[in-house]
């Protein structure tokens, strides 16, 4: 029997979910591979994509961030994929506080880009907006509760 009013979450916002964690995989998988590669990735819009993938906040422990932001999104992804097969509850939150933790790392490389290391990556960008785009759906699927039985959790 639900405890709470629920709506079933939309399938226009799984899908935006999974094409935006596809596009940000694609995205930084890319900047992974120049990475391990040497060779900087090359801007269209701005001229300081070399800068900043090689710059000192690139890596933690020696690891690209492109190679952890590529791990964030194939998880959101493939919790996406999980939550539209199973309506699982726990993956509807694993995706949102994934998405949370992503929004705020955004946030941070976006001031580094701007402020410490004075130089814009487009591709660093791209991912940016297309983190804060699944904090905004996440934020979204609020409005959605999916809680019926304790077995949907």
């Amino acid at each position: 029997m639900p405890n709470k009013t629920t709506k079933a979450l939309p399938l226009w916002l799984l899908v935006t979910v999974m094409a935006l964690s596809l596009i940000g995989l694609v995205d930084s998988g890319y900047l992974t591979l120049k990475h391990f590669s040497g060779v900087p990735p090359e801007c269209n819009i701005f001229s300081g994509c070399d800068v900043v993938t090689t710059s000192e906040y690139s890596e933690v422990f020696g690891v690209p961030l492109a190679l952890f932001g590529a791990g964030y999104y194939l998880a959101v992804f493939l919790l996406a994929v999980f939550y539209l097969d199973r309506k699982k509850l726990i993956a509807l939150n694993l995706i949102r506080l994934a998405t949370v933790f992503g929004f705020l790392m955004s946030i941070w490389l976006v001031y580094l880009q701007i402020f410490v290391i004075g130089a814009i990556c487009e591709y660093c960008m791209l991912s940016a907006i297309s983190s804060t785009l699944l904090f905004t759906l996440s934020l979204i699927s609020l409005r959605y509760i999916k809680i019926s039985n304790p077995a949907e959790r």
